[in-house]
């Protein structure tokens, strides 16, 4: 009776023990087993897996893009302007195994060389060049991350600089810089129009010295034009070419 009670007890430990060692790996996920501290070549999973503890031993590594928000870097610009940057990067695992046995923690060395990487290529850039030409900052990022990060099983997806924050005194600058060349702009539109006009009053009068009728017609119309607003004064300059008849007749 003991040896069969004994037999029972044997047995329902080797089935806690065997279920024990079943488990579910999720879709998304991979098991890397280390056997007697070796580890077998290939990840396991989805599904059901068996790890016998304690001879192997399992690590989960999650497949899913994984967004690492890298905290604002103190960074000095070519021109020597001190700004704040902040970027996010997207990357995932691509081979588990690698992603355990090359690194320590690779979310920790991967958000250590982002920041690193974020000072060393942004301070290499003028301030115009990194507002203006952040889209071919952030390829530039994410070739230099997914080099290093390539011998760690991990793919960088982006990079994307997030904000540039300016000192006050940069930010009054850019601004004035900003109004004075709106006034330029603005003023090299009115000198052209001024040409233009200029330009126009030429070929008008060159018409008018062809033709001389031209402008007693040109009189007539601006005649009609002011008897239509119904005023009451007029004043109409007639210039002395006109009266230069008379005075002719007079004499």
């Amino acid at each position: 009776m003991e040896q069969i009670t004994a037999v029972m007890y044997g047995g329902g430990i080797l089935i806690l023990y065997l279920l024990s060692t079943i488990n579910i790996i999720k879709e998304y996920e991979r098991a890397v087993i280390f056997r007697l501290g070796r580890l077998m070549h290939d990840a396991k999973g989805p599904g059901l897996i068996w790890v016998f503890w304690p001879v192997d031993k399992m690590v989960r590594i999650s497949l899913r893009t994984i967004t690492l928000d890298v905290p604002p870097q103190d960074i000095i610009t070519r021109d020597n302007v001190s700004v704040k940057v902040n970027a996010i990067v997207y990357f995932r695992v691509m081979n588990a195994p690698r992603a355990v046995t090359e690194v320590e923690n690779y979310l920790y060395a991967t958000s250590q060389l982002a920041q690193t990487t974020l000072r060393s290529v942004l301070g290499q850039v003028d301030l115009d060049d990194l507002l203006s030409q952040r889209e071919k900052l952030n390829v530039k990022l994410q070739d230099i991350l997914d080099q290093h990060t390539g011998a760690w099983g991990i793919k960088v997806a982006l990079v994307e600089v997030k904000q540039v924050d300016l000192p006050q005194e940069m930010q009054r600058a850019m601004a004035k810089q900003a109004e004075a060349e709106r006034e330029k702009r603005a003023k090299v539109i009115h000198a052209e129009g001024e040409f233009q006009a200029a330009a126009k009053l030429a070929e008008a009068a060159a018409v008018i010295t062809t033709q001389p009728v031209a402008l007693q017609l040109r009189y007539l119309q601006t005649l009609t034009e002011i008897g239509v607003e119904k005023n009451t004064t007029v004043v109409f300059p007639v210039p002395i070419d006109i009266l230069r008849h008379f005075f002719r007749e007079g004499a």
